[in-house]
């Protein structure tokens, strides 16, 4: 038998991970060709058959799930060493994926990226900012924030913060309208909302807690452009109230009613003592710190 190259391992565990050898590419930022030719030298060195391909993806063989469980402790060994090595080399460099709700991501991060720069300069902060779920398994992101704690698995979990969202609308719409003192008033408005068959979270499904029912004229999976449009005058939306503070053509509707939700720390296990790691979460607690007044 051949020996084997980590490179080769990696892409093995891509593959095993995405369910498909073009997921695996795109993940790689390799081609599909090149994905299938070395999955076929790592089989060949090997001398057995690790993957099962049909239209629909790939399953894994026997052998491909003994090799994956070995596969995982050596990434986790991978990790340690790059740690190890870091931590004695004294650097704080390299790049780390922040997978984040969109409203977090837009308002909270990319305002105060400035300062992991200032403190950091040779960590590259790649932020994706998401209404979708991310899963941390598949090395989609080092880091993410989620809505809710996950049930199982080696990951890392804290709560950072609580969050409201609210009802608003832009204070020219409402001085052309009559006073909104309840809820069922707001059902006769306008209003801006998500595209339902476009929520991968079930923590954003929260419209029917406030007004359940109500007609739409907009829809958008950004909650930015939401924001938006609702600012120029389109009608009423329920947005963060940590963003919507900010904007002085917004004005609150129906203060009291609200809706609570939380945002949870998520890393992986294997990687939260990395130098580049604890450098961006050390910046997601000092951006908790910095805003704690606007939840």
């Amino acid at each position: 038998m051949q020996s084997l190259n980590w490179d080769d391992i990696r892409l093995f565990l891509a593959v095993a991970r995405d369910g498909r050898l073009q997921a695996a590419a795109r993940t790689l930022g390799l081609d599909h060709s090149t994905v299938a030719r070395r999955m076929n030298g790592l089989e060949a060195a090997l001398g057995a058959r690790l993957i099962d391909r049909s239209p629909r993806g790939v399953l894994l063989t026997h052998a491909g799930d003994l090799l994956r469980d070995h596969a995982e402790r050596m990434e986790v060994e991978m990790i340690a060493a790059s740690a190890a090595v870091g931590d004695d080399a004294g650097t704080v460099a390299g790049s780390v994926r922040l997978a984040t709700p969109e409203a977090f991501g837009t308002w909270l991060v990319a305002p105060n990226v400035h300062l992991l720069h200032a403190r950091h300069p040779t960590v590259i902060l790649e932020l994706a900012p998401e209404s979708r779920s991310v899963s941390l398994s598949r090395r989609e992101a080092d880091i993410a924030i989620g809505l809710t704690r996950p049930p199982r698995g080696r990951v890392v979990a804290r709560k950072l913060v609580d969050y409201r969202l609210g009802l608003y609308a832009a204070a020219d719409y409402l001085d052309r309208h009559p006073p909104i003192d309840t809820l069922d008033a707001v059902k006769a408005h306008p209003l801006v909302w998500y595209i339902d068959e476009l929520i991968d979270i079930p923590e954003l499904r929260y419209f029917d807690q406030i007004v359940s029912d109500a007609p739409t004229v907009f829809r958008s999976s950004s909650i930015a452009a939401q924001q938006a449009a609702v600012a120029n005058g389109l009608g009423i939306g329920v947005l963060h109230v940590f963003a919507a503070e900010q904007d002085s053509r917004l004005q609150r509707v129906l203060p009291d009613v609200a809706v609570t939700r939380s945002y949870w720390l998520l890393m992986h296990a294997d990687q939260q003592r990395l130098p580049r790691i604890r450098a961006v979460v050390d910046f997601l607690d000092e951006v908790m710190r910095i805003n704690q007044h606007r939840f």
